[in-house]
């Protein structure tokens, strides 16, 4: 059976950056990716050239550097130009930013998740003085979501950050914020997603973390 799909969009969680090999807090840290994010960048971008051939698509991305290089890199493939938002940063870490993934590990003021720095048990829980709650976040994206849901924009490609894609997932797929306190979709750095609506209308997540665009 054919499915027909009204709308593509395809995810990339950022390649490796500075932070994931100097023991850095990521966050809104003015990381730029390193040179094996750099290699990555481009494989996905040789690949989705060759996968999309004359599909037509609108490219954005997070504006932080990290994802801003991932997203020229790519877009140098596709031969489109980028939108960067705000609204597709990171969680913003608070008094975290600028400090150690070990000093983060110490110093967390509510419970969080295991082996996780930024995902609190509760979508009101701020782990860092001055950081964004689950529930900040889930505003912020649904803002970004809600100006790119419109049918009159297909096919998209969406470059962002880990927490923030959760996110995404959660709001294509209908799930409730309340759900997250238990429930979540973790990411893969340099992972591609693909997710679409069908003619009917119905939100597909069709593949998640795909690793061999790398």
């Amino acid at each position: 059976m054919v499915v027909f799909m009204s709308k593509k969009i395809i995810t990339i969680q950022h390649p490796q950056s500075e932070q994931h090999i100097n023991g850095m807090i990521g966050s809104w840290g003015n990381w730029d990716l390193t040179d094996l994010g750099i290699e990555h960048a481009n494989r996905i971008g040789q690949k989705l050239r060759m996968e999309i051939q004359d599909e037509t698509y609108v490219l954005y991305a997070s504006d932080l550097q990290r994802t801003k290089h991932t997203a020229e890199i790519i877009s140098g493939y596709l031969k489109i130009e980028p939108i960067y938002s705000a609204l597709l940063r990171e969680f913003h870490l608070g008094e975290a930013i600028g400090k150690t993934k070990e000093w983060a590990r110490n110093n967390a003021k509510c419970p969080r998740w295991p082996d996780m720095l930024d995902w609190a048990t509760t979508k009101d829980g701020k782990v860092f003085n001055g950081a964004e709650s689950r529930e900040d976040v889930w505003r912020r994206v649904s803002i970004f979501y809600n100006q790119i849901i419109d049918p009159s924009e297909n096919n998209l490609i969406i470059v962002s950050h880990d927490g923030t894609l959760r996110i995404f997932f959660a709001l294509w797929l209908g799930i409730d914020l309340n759900l997250l306190d238990k429930f979540n979709i973790s990411g893969k750095t340099a992972g591609v997603s693909m997710l679409y609506e069908d003619s009917a209308g119905n939100h597909v997540l069709s593949k998640l973390n795909d690793m061999s665009y790398i």
